[in-house]
């Protein structure tokens, strides 16, 4: 890594003889003739440490180092100072200055302590980068899924976190909107400030247009004390409208002027109120059908659907199952104090062939009762709910007597791999096989399908 100082002196050979010692040294350099001067090219980036002469018309070096650490905290400062002005350097340091030198200077001593200034700078760069890892490997640690289309949706979501555009989240009920919005917020650059989640559909017209923006004392009988609404709440950060297709008319103008002109006014209220919010939607509706019906306006949608994130629902990405039901299982297993292994051939047969019309939500609340009525190490076919067990009973496979074991296998096989779709990964998965011995097994007997 190379490193750009910058060297902040009025004297032009000292700013000069500077700058060359440093390109010797195999740094970066820039300079600057005055404390503005200086401070303008902190302001573009790309600086990792500031020199700067202590005594300069205009904006000292006091002056520099106090914007250097309010405004860009984490570059360090080293002063140069004449020897009269010693005190003043002490003083720097105790605001924040990372070392001083006094005039004339010792160069072999200035390159060490920029040496070991960078150190601890490039220390810090990469602890943050790390946290930043870190925080973007949390981001998704409940969007459990390694199917094509979940890999897909994660990448729209770190290019759709990184901007500063609106998000439309479409799906059924059940699939995961709300993990997709919390994963969008924890990877942009808001992650620090408020996720507020508004749930349109279970509030009235008159208690959600008061949740979104606030109202005054008196506004409405009840209403006792000034109360701030969801959007001043997540100033800075991000709003999350679940359900956004419920919403009335009125509402919807409201919320469009919000995404316009960031301003509102409160229930009952004349002051404007500016806020910065980045709005995160989801709906299970049909948005375009919904404008054709008048029920949903145009001109919304369209600020809204910046970014579209689609969810498909559990049955067309059935190759996640083995994941979630895992996670789900070891969710369970420590909250009721049970060592459950998995799931016998039946049981797992029955889930795969079930459509999760409830989709993830389904899916968990199968799992979490199945851990509660198992009393064995293995979750068997009659611990699942009567829904999701019949699938068993309706989906059989016939074997005819007096046929060899390897006919057999080769029946059932065909059977898994017909009601699977021919998806190998989950035939493999269902009859607790390895892929590759279902590949062989398949070229053995010459079946493409």
């Amino acid at each position: 890594m190379k490193f750009t100082l910058l060297v902040i002196d009025d004297e032009k050979n000292i700013r000069d003889g500077l700058a060359a010692n440093f390109e010797l040294e195999d740094y970066n350099v820039k300079t600057a003739a005055s404390g503005q001067e200086g401070l303008d090219l902190i302001s573009k980036g790309d600086i990792d440490l500031v020199i700067t002469d202590l005594r300069m018309n205009g904006i000292s070096g006091e002056e520099v180092l106090e914007r250097v650490a309010t405004e860009t905290p984490g570059i360090p400062v080293i002063v140069l100072t004449g020897h009269g002005s010693i005190d003043s350097a002490v003083d720097a340091m105790r605001h924040g200055a990372y070392d001083f030198l006094t005039k004339p200077l010792n160069l072999d001593q200035l390159n060490l302590i920029v040496k070991r200034a960078l150190e601890g700078h490039r220390m810090k760069l990469e602890h943050e980068e790390l946290k930043n890892q870190l925080s973007r490997m949390d981001a998704f640690k409940n969007m459990t899924g390694n199917s094509p289309v979940m890999q897909k949706i994660q990448e729209v979501i770190k290019k759709a976190a990184s901007s500063k555009a609106n998000v439309l989240i479409t799906g059924e009920s059940g699939v995961g909107k709300e993990v997709v919005a919390r994963s969008i917020h924890e990877l942009s650059a808001r992650h620090d400030k408020s996720l507020v989640n508004v749930h349109c559909a279970a509030l009235s017209e008159t208690l959600l247009e008061s949740e979104l923006f606030g109202h005054e004392k008196g506004a409405f009988t009840g209403a006792d004390h000034l109360a701030k609404g969801r959007f001043e709440l997540a100033h800075g950060g991000t709003i999350f409208l679940d359900e956004i297709g419920e919403i009335n008319k009125s509402v919807q103008i409201k919320i469009l002027r919000v995404l316009q002109e960031r301003k509102f006014e409160r229930v009952g209220g004349e002051q404007t109120i500016e806020v910065d919010v980045r709005v995160v939607a989801a709906t299970n509706r049909n948005l375009e059908e919904e404008i054709k019906k008048g029920n949903f306006r145009e001109d919304l949608y369209y600020r809204l659907n910046v970014v579209h994130i689609h969810v498909p629902p559990l049955r067309e990405r059935k190759e996640d199952l083995p994941l979630l039901i895992a996670r789900f299982l070891e969710e369970f297993n420590n909250e009721n104090g049970k060592k459950i292994k998995g799931f016998e051939s039946k049981a797992k047969a029955a889930m795969f062939k079930y459509d999760w019309p409830g989709n993830i939500r389904e899916l968990k609340n199968c799992v979490e009762s199945a851990v509660v009525m198992c009393s064995g190490d293995e979750i068997m076919l009659e611990d699942l709910p009567p829904n999701v067990s019949k699938e068993s009973a309706e989906n059989t496979i016939s074997i005819p007597l007096g046929i060899t074991l390897d006919e057999a296998e080769k029946i059932i096989i065909q059977q898994n791999l017909a009601a699977n779709r021919n998806n190998k990964s989950r035939t493999a998965e269902v009859l607790d096989i390895g892929r590759k011995t279902l590949q062989r097994k398949l070229a053995d007997w010459e079946i493409e399908e």
